[in-house]
């Protein structure tokens, strides 16, 4: 099982992604962004699943990261 990190630029956004993976049986939970990332709207989710499911993102996704050891990020995707 991997570990992912995903902001948005709203909250709304953020909400209604972490409500889909939930739905499709992905344990995801919200909350504050790390400090070592930055995002528009200050909040987050981390959802641990076997992929990133990039494609069940809100059209307001900010970034996805895949969290490795000791809190490294690596950056899947980043919507402008």
């Amino acid at each position: 099982m991997n570990l992912y990190i995903a902001t948005f630029h709203t909250h709304l956004s953020a909400l209604m992604t972490s409500r889909t993976l939930t739905g499709k049986g992905v344990r995801a939970r919200m909350m504050p962004v790390p400090r070592k990332l930055s995002s528009s709207c200050g909040t987050c989710i981390r959802y641990e699943a076997e992929e990133p499911n990039l494609a069940t993102m809100d059209v307001d996704v900010e970034r996805v990261y895949q969290v490795g050891p000791e809190e490294q990020y690596t950056l899947l995707l980043e919507n402008q």
